[in-house]
């Protein structure tokens, strides 16, 4: 008889727990792993480019680390495959992080408007098709992404803490700056990405944050990105390649004719072989019309591929530079606004379907024990690819410079999250930018993040709308979320906010 009461309490402190929405975070947390689970089976052991072979390599020791790609990615892949012994775990964190990221912001939708459909349309967000393409692929472009929307849903967290929560509070404000520091160190060109995530990440924690708190937290973060690379410097010890002389062989290639390539290699002091390389490069290009991607495309190359050419070569490369692009700067303007439209409008590789056709270099060993299973990524490719059929927009770089445009240049976005709307905005659009003048070619990973940013910025903001309209069918006095007068923060819990005002 006992047992029986017992039974019958615990079942009714359940269903209570139902009704009141106790236990609907835990079953939104539920929802995520086994959704985060199915994606990292269907990418299993990882879909791998020939960039993820390379930094594989250098993981695990079998090649030497080199600054041509991240060496913050080789370091967090070694230990991770230190931890478990098996490679395909980068791939499970990805899924993890991205996972576990949309369940913090389907609990503070859930919070905010107490709707279960609106919480699990968050998750929904992992399964987007211009999203889950590359959740398993193992590419910096992806770490970037997850490590800034991983910020994001710290900072609503941060904010939505109680006064007394200071050391958690504190812990999550830490979090934030190594994934902060992370996502800058991982991808070159994510600085301008990082810096309104960086404002979002201060203003969740100070919501007038004084001139001597800005400079602060600016020393605090540039401090932790330039310890994070001296420490990964020293972890690691990369060879030197200077990677980005890329970007002006490929300005000179395209915008000189192979007589003025020649000629101003000459001028610059270039040695016969780079002066040679270059009209050759020129002139490959030329005959295969190729429009961008010079040096991997066109530049003769001996085998096996020499990362510290350029490292030796680049001063010359970049005074060949800023010698012809005054005076050709009309051609210049012309070839980048030609490379920066055909990243906009006719992006590449929606899809990577993980075998690493036409990779350069050799599949490792490892990668070949664990085979991918084709049943399921065949199901993926076919759903991937039919949206990219039907939606195509999803996939193209223009609509989210778009959507970041909409959500910076409005004043005021319906629900809790209209700041952090603008500077979600202000990050997806700066990164877009920022490709103008140096975009190396036309691939959809380079707008995975504002593809990513704007996707979860426009379920917030429908969410919101939501959310407003059955405030309003329910009869409640105040539906419209208070909006916050021009020139106003929001409100904002105390801790390590208070006396914020005075900071400055």
């Amino acid at each position: 008889m006992p047992s029986v009461r017992s039974d019958r309490r615990w079942t009714i402190a359940v269903r209570g727990a139902w009704k009141d929405g106790t236990l609907w975070p835990w079953c939104l947390a539920a929802v995520a792993a086994a959704c985060g689970y199915g994606v990292a089976t269907v990418f299993h052991p990882g879909y791998l480019s020939a960039d993820s072979n390379t930094q594989l390599g250098q993981a695990l020791g079998d090649e030497p680390v080199n600054d041509w790609h991240p060496p913050v990615m080789a370091l967090a892949w070694r230990v991770l495959i230190a931890v478990t012994g098996n490679f395909s775990v980068m791939a499970a964190v990805q899924a993890a992080v991205l996972w576990g990221t949309l369940w913090v912001l389907a609990r503070l939708v859930w919070t905010k408007t107490r709707s279960r459909g609106l919480s699990l349309a968050v998750l929904a967000v992992g399964f987007a098709p211009h999203i889950m393409n590359l959740t398993g692929v193992v590419w910096k472009d992806v770490h970037l992404a997850y490590a800034l929307l991983a910020v994001l849903a710290i900072a609503l967290t941060v904010r939505e803490l109680p006064p007394d929560r200071v050391r958690t509070r504190w812990a999550l404000l830490v979090a934030g700056v190594l994934f902060l520091a992370y996502a800058a160190l991982v991808r070159k060109n994510g600085i301008p990405a990082a810096i309104p995530v960086f404002a979002l990440l201060v203003l969740a924690a100070w919501p007038v944050p004084g001139r001597r708190r800005w400079q602060a937290a600016t020393a605090v973060f540039a401090a932790a990105v330039l310890a994070g690379g001296a420490g990964v410097s020293a972890a690691t010890h990369p060879l030197a390649t200077k990677v980005y002389a890329v970007i002006p062989v490929d300005d000179l290639v395209h915008v000189l004719t192979p007589d003025q390539v020649r000629a101003a290699a000459e001028q610059a002091g270039a040695s016969a072989d780079l002066r040679d390389g270059l009209v050759a490069a020129a002139v490959t290009c030329r005959q295969r019309n190729i429009a961008s991607d010079a040096y991997l495309q066109c530049f003769p190359q001996r085998r096996p591929f020499d990362v510290t050419y350029l490292d030796r070569r680049a001063d010359v490369i970049v005074r060949m530079w800023t010698q012809q692009m005054p005076k050709h700067w009309k051609g210049y303007a012309e070839y980048r606004t030609r490379v920066f439209t055909k990243l906009l409008f006719r992006s590449n590789q929606v899809f990577w379907n993980g075998t690493r056709v036409n990779a350069g270099a050799r599949l490792h060993p490892e990668v070949r024990e664990q085979p991918l299973n084709d049943t399921l990524r065949f199901a993926l490719q076919n759903y991937v690819t039919g949206f990219a059929r039907d939606l195509p927009m999803l996939f193209q770089g223009w609509f989210w410079l778009a959507v970041s445009l909409v959500l910076v240049l409005r004043r005021r976005w319906p629900g809790p999250y209209s700041r952090e709307l603008r500077l979600l905005g202000a990050s997806s659009l700066l990164y877009i930018l920022a490709y103008l003048p140096t975009a190396p070619e036309s691939n959809y990973r380079y707008v995975y993040w504002p593809a990513l940013s704007g996707t979860v910025a426009l379920t917030l903001v429908a969410t919101a709308f939501a959310a407003r309209r059955r405030a309003a069918a329910a009869g409640e006095p105040d539906a419209r979320p208070a909006a916050l007068p021009a020139g106003r923060a929001e409100a904002a819990p105390a801790g390590p906010r208070e006396g914020a005002g005075a900071a400055g």
